[in-house]
């Protein structure tokens, strides 16, 4: 990708353009989540959004729920591989040890995104992998081509005071819950991977989305 320096002139003009490194993009995305407000209302974070903004109808928030079943099923998986001494099929996508699956089960499916509730005590990461389609791993295996990007990160780096806001990338994370709110519109329920990494701890961390309801 590359960016017009301050001052170039558009389609032909004289001015420098230089390239923007890998590390530039990530913090030009990287938001606090009360530290850098955003002046326009598609914040995907409540505090961030502005006040004045006109409601769309009145608000759901749902909560995700760990789905005990197909946690287990997918543990099972793994375990049946590593004693038979096989391999993962093709494109499968096995659960890693500090992974669960979660559910939302939409109660109204006409919804629009309207923001994340995420907290997050102590420092780790703590990341969200939507699946795509309807899945049941008692008769298929998840697969790498069913996961949706992107995905929802969010993390407090070691050696940040734990009262710092935790980070964000604000473009995945509101691209990501206008993909969930579209989703919504075509099934009841939506299958999820939680990640905790780098020291994140699941009993430190609440995640809920909110939504519009249409009128």
């Amino acid at each position: 990708m590359r960016l017009f320096a301050h001052g170039a002139q558009e389609a032909g003009g004289v001015g420098r353009e230089r390239e923007e490194t890998q590390k530039e993009k990530v913090e030009r995305r990287v938001h606090s989540v009360a530290g850098n407000p955003r002046p326009d209302d598609s914040s995907p974070f409540p505090s961030e959004r502005s006040k004045n903004c006109p409601s769309m109808g009145s608000e759901m928030e749902l909560s995700f729920t760990k789905d005990l079943h197909l946690t287990e099923v997918m543990r099972l998986r793994v375990q049946s591989l590593q004693q038979k001494g096989q391999k993962r099929q093709d494109g499968e996508r096995l659960l890693l040890p500090h992974e669960a699956v979660y559910r939302l089960d939409f109660t109204e499916q006409e919804l629009t995104f309207a923001h994340w509730n995420v907290t997050l005590q102590g420092t780790g990461r703590f990341t969200v992998t939507g699946i795509s389609q309807l899945w049941t791993p008692d008769l298929t295996h998840l697969m790498t081509r069913q996961l949706l990007e992107p995905i929802g990160q969010f993390w407090r780096n070691a050696g940040d005071p734990e009262d710092s806001p935790f980070k964000c990338l604000e473009a995945d994370i509101q691209e990501f819950g206008e993909r969930i709110a579209e989703l919504a519109k075509v099934r009841k329920v939506m299958y999820f991977l939680f990640a905790y990494k780098e020291g994140a701890e699941k009993d430190k961390i609440t995640c809920s989305l909110v939504f519009n309801k249409s009128e």
